[in-house]
């Protein structure tokens, strides 16, 4: 998975809505506390940001399977995207991404502009990991989550069913790769939907989809957030497995507008 994503994934190629015509990203390496990781960046450092975690199981090093994504936001929301290329496994363990995701969005914070930090998949668990450990370490204050068909417990097997994109097989080879040592799995920064205090998290913005095996994961962490006084946008794909937008092009051209005013309402100054 990690050495052949990037002749596997065709993810997004039909959701090349926006922004197309933008130029290439700009590859900068950017300090964190396992030393500089590279990050993709759509747009001028310094100006309101969307840092971006992009998917794959925490298996996968492929930050360009969200160009589309990035794009998209870059030209319809009006932010600088960043597009952060995170180590995965099976070459590091938890809690590695988490902390290179936290420390690359504090980084482009201090670029003195706001930010909104969003992810699809694992990259939505690792965009909840990150405002939690931005709020408890007193980094910086995300303006927006944006956290897409979220992986958001690692602690709990996939619910047995139908089969589906996201199987019990795949989140136990993710459990035994990445998250080697069972009591990691339960701690917040791996599992958010187990933190005991969600106060004080910025909005957020949950998109599950109605057949995905992660589904239970988004909608708890909805009722959780809220109850914490958290301001939840929730929104779910009828009838769409884990690939949620390619299920309806025309239900993804409204899901991914939603997503960029909310974007451009939270991180753009008026």
């Amino acid at each position: 998975m990690h050495a052949s994503a990037r002749f596997t994934v065709r993810y997004g190629e039909d959701l090349q809505f926006s922004g197309r015509d933008l130029p290439d990203p700009v590859r900068v390496r950017v300090p964190t506390r396992y030393g500089k990781v590279p990050v993709l960046v759509y747009g001028d450092l310094g100006r309101p940001a969307y840092v971006h975690l992009h998917g794959g199981a925490w298996l996968m090093r492929y930050p360009a399977m969200d160009d589309f994504w990035c794009r998209y936001l870059a030209a319809e929301a009006g932010v600088t995207v960043v597009n952060v290329d995170f180590r995965a496994g099976p070459y590091v363990t938890y809690p590695v991404a988490q902390h290179e995701a936290h420390d690359a969005a504090a980084w482009v914070a201090g670029q003195g502009a706001p930010v909104a930090v969003g992810g699809f998949s694992s990259g939505g668990g690792l965009a909840a990991s990150v405002c939690l450990q931005a709020r408890d370490q007193g980094t910086f204050v995300p303006t927006l989550q944006v956290l897409g068909v979220p992986a958001l417990d690692v602690a709990a097997s996939v619910p047995q069913g139908p089969s589906g994109m996201i199987s019990s097989s795949l989140r136990d080879l993710v459990r035994r790769v990445y998250f080697p040592d069972p009591a990691s799995r339960s701690e917040p920064y791996a599992s958010p939907v187990l933190a005991e205090d969600l106060g004080g998290l910025p909005p957020a913005v949950v998109l599950t989809a109605e057949l995905d095996a992660l589904r239970h994961d988004g909608r708890r962490y909805v009722d959780l957030l809220r109850a914490a006084g958290v301001e939840v946008l929730h929104d779910e794909t009828p009838g769409a497995d884990h690939y949620f937008l390619s299920a309806d092009l025309s239900r993804a051209r409204q899901t991914m507008a939603l997503v960029a005013e909310e974007v451009r309402r939270r991180a753009v100054p008026v």
